[in-house]
């Protein structure tokens, strides 16, 4: 068996192994926990409405397009998919692990698991060179949209499991409210959207921060110092998505 092939079939093994832990954490649910009733415990404002979590399934959905991708034919000896090498494979597993801390109660180990799963992405993005390197339109929506889109969700994920586990923890925030915590944070991910629009002009990464700024807004819609935040945010994100599209059209 060649390394390609072997690769191949990681990525693809990976794939499968995440969307098991993933379907049963809420068939099940693991530990008889529902991964949105946890979330719930943690009175942290940097949390968006639960149907903001329906993007799982257009993340599942690229996962799967990318694991049939990479195995056509034209593909196994692709240098760009092979400098990718067993990254995309060791973030499925981490993917899957965050899901059992998380469901076991284990916040303190999920953070460092997430924060894991956060460097595996970036360095999967950076070596595909998302945004940078040119593709065709298969290419486009079976390996750039859907990592775009994974980096995106996990970035905001990220900062939403740290900020759990500082709640956890009863850290005082310096003497900051925890509303103002959270504009911080919002205003922290504008920025990154800003700076993935500047430099890969990613619509796909700036949409997902998009769609997560509104959840927070409707979420905490009773606290109007983050509500208007992350509706502010989420419009200059929206906006950011389109001139991302209408730049990389022009050129």
């Amino acid at each position: 068996m060649s390394k390609d092939t072997t690769r191949q079939l990681a990525n693809a093994l990976s794939v499968v192994i995440a969307l098991t832990v993933n379907i049963l954490a809420s068939s099940l649910p693991l530990n008889g926990q529902n991964t949105g009733e946890i979330s719930d415990r943690f009175l942290v404002y940097f949390v968006p409405a639960g149907y903001v979590f329906a993007i799982w399934g257009i993340i599942y959905i690229g996962w799967i397009a990318f694991a049939i991708y990479q195995f056509q034919p034209a593909q196994k000896e692709s240098p760009r998919l092979q400098s990718l090498g067993y990254v995309f494979a060791i973030s499925g597993l981490f993917n899957a692990a965050w899901l059992v801390c998380w469901h076991y109660n284990w916040f303190g180990l999920s953070v460092l698991v997430m924060l894991t799963l956060l460097a595996l992405l970036i360095v999967s993005y950076l070596k595909l060179n998302v945004g940078r390197t040119p593709v065709n339109a298969a290419e486009k929506w079976s390996v750039d949209i859907p990592f775009s889109m994974y980096l995106g969700w996990i970035s905001v994920a990220t900062v939403a499991n740290v900020s759990d586990w500082l709640y956890l923890v009863n850290w005082n925030g310096f003497g900051i409210a925890p509303q103002a915590w959270a504009v911080i944070m919002i205003a922290v991910a504008s920025v990154l959207g800003v700076l993935m629009t500047i430099t890969r002009r990613d619509s796909g990464y700036v949409f997902v921060l998009a769609w997560s700024f509104a959840g927070i807004a409707v979420k905490q819609a009773g606290v109007p110092l983050v509500a208007n935040a992350a509706w502010g945010a989420a419009l200059i994100a929206l906006g950011l998505a389109i001139y991302s599209i209408i730049a990389r059209r022009r050129r």
